[in-house]
């Protein structure tokens, strides 16, 4: 009955007096597949028993072959959906991720990770972590997963996602950074990043109030109850907040913004800050000026969908 409705975040969730929640969106499961006639082969391997959580490995069915033991790059990848919905398992996330497997000739890993609101952050950013020291715990061949063992060159570790997912690879590079993983990662892709904070980070930024409080309203009461500063919470506030970028734990950074998306200031302001950080690496932006958020997932097959994806295969491939 609608009278239990506790609150509703159109598109996200619904929240009812007994607890329920009801997603709106990203609910959807497509299956793995090893079927050899496919370009690129799928499967689901737990990673934290203790959680039940799970990554999504893709790999070139044309690694699988035979004796071929080409070491491929590793794109570990973190969906978006605001900390609250989707999955690897989503079909908008499968079917993108294996088509950078196909393009970049790369494996995958896509990351599954504790959602909100029944787990408020930072369980999201503690399960990528311990997602990525799994990954790493096959870098010496020994790990418990045949296809990393077998296909993974650690020296070229890449981090991607989008949105949310945009903001956690910036901290688990940033963690990276500060507990010198080992090897290194190469680079991170940060497309459309949810970075946010109290105060506009410029005069571009959105100044709308109405706006401004439905996406601190969301932090604060779904998706991290527990952060003291709010939206000013050094994990959300990135940009505008004191935080030092300069130990950033990888080699190349790509920023992806669209300008009819409500984060592209940040995401402009965000490599603006890591360039003057005193981080040593490379900075590349690349800007849509009439997409909106996540428009290459929402439209894959656009032509500046395709431009940017064109990008991104180009970031894993060129050493």
């Amino acid at each position: 009955m609608e009278s239990d409705l506790v609150s509703e975040h159109p598109p996200f969730i619904r929240i009812y007096k007994d607890g329920r929640i009801e997603r709106l969106t990203g609910t959807e499961i497509i299956p793995t597949s090893l079927d050899k006639t496919n370009d690129v082969v799928s499967k689901d391997v737990l990673y934290s028993p203790e959680h039940n959580l799970s990554v999504r490995l893709f790999l070139p069915h044309k690694a699988t072959a035979g004796t071929n033991n080409k070491k491929l790059p590793i794109l570990i990848y973190i969906h978006g959906g605001a900390w609250i919905i989707e999955s690897p398992f989503s079909p908008i996330y499968h079917n993108y991720v294996a088509d950078v497997v196909k393009s970049a000739n790369c494996l995958a890993v896509s990351i599954q990770y504790r959602r909100a609101p029944e787990h408020p952050v930072p369980a999201s950013y503690e399960d990528s972590w311990s997602a990525i020291e799994w990954i790493f715990s096959h870098s010496d061949g020994s790990g418990p997963e045949d296809w990393i063992n077998k296909h993974a060159d650690f020296g070229r570790v890449f981090i991607g996602g989008d949105s949310a997912g945009a903001n956690m690879t910036h901290h688990m590079a940033m963690r990276a950074g500060k507990e010198r993983l080992d090897p290194k990662i190469k680079g991170i892709v940060v497309v459309h990043p949810a970075f946010w904070g109290t105060d506009p980070v410029d005069e571009h930024d959105v100044q709308d109030r109405e706006m401004r409080s439905g996406i601190a309203e969301l932090w604060e009461k779904v998706v991290s109850p527990n952060s003291v500063n709010g939206t000013d919470d050094p994990l959300f506030n990135v940009v505008g907040s004191d935080s030092d970028l300069s130990g950033l734990g990888c080699e190349k950074v790509l920023v992806a913004v669209a300008g009819k998306d409500v984060f592209v200031r940040q995401g402009l302001g965000y490599a603006a800050k890591l360039k003057k950080s005193g981080w040593k690496g490379d900075v590349e932006v690349v800007e849509e000026e009439e997409e909106g958020h996540v428009f290459h997932l929402q439209n894959p097959h656009s032509e500046n969908a395709s431009k940017f994806f064109e990008r991104f295969v180009k970031f894993i491939t060129t050493r």
